[in-house]
């Protein structure tokens, strides 16, 4: 078994919806090129665009610190987190909940704010799809 790295400890991820790449590449710990990168092998990691713009959400900079302790941390290859990513997703995109440690220590409308944020990102994933499709149609 692999042995595992001890990786630099980030900072957290701030209370935003929205996070431009600049700011996502110091939150994971990666060069903003990285993040280009691992989009393209990574079919999970999708963030918004605005133009030409890319906008992280919270949900993306999470997966973005689990691809990088997957790669970095347990020394897996890019084919291996790939796999392992398939086998995490396959019952489609995993939902992060705030832990009820979070939730105790937030006042009680930030934990609603937060537990609302969940069927947001349900909406936009299928506003994403719609716009692929829609796309894919005007070419």
């Amino acid at each position: 078994m692999a042995r595992r790295k001890s990786l630099q400890k980030l900072p957290p991820i701030p209370e935003k919806k929205y996070f431009p790449i600049r700011e996502a590449a110091i939150l994971c710990g990666v060069a903003s090129h990285v993040l280009r990168y691992w989009e393209k092998e990574f079919s999970q990691l999708k963030p918004l665009r605005r133009c030409t713009q890319r906008a992280y959400r919270r949900e993306d900079i999470e997966l973005i610190r689990h691809i990088r302790d997957l790669l970095y941390g347990h020394n897996l290859s890019i084919m291996g987190v790939k796999q392992r990513l398939i086998e995490e997703f396959k019952d489609g995109r995993p939902k992060v909940f705030p832990s009820l440690d979070d939730v105790a220590n937030t006042s009680r409308e930030l934990a609603i704010k937060q537990l609302s944020e969940i069927d947001l990102t349900e909406l936009d994933l299928i506003i994403r799809k719609l716009e692929k499709t829609r796309e894919t149609l005007l070419n």
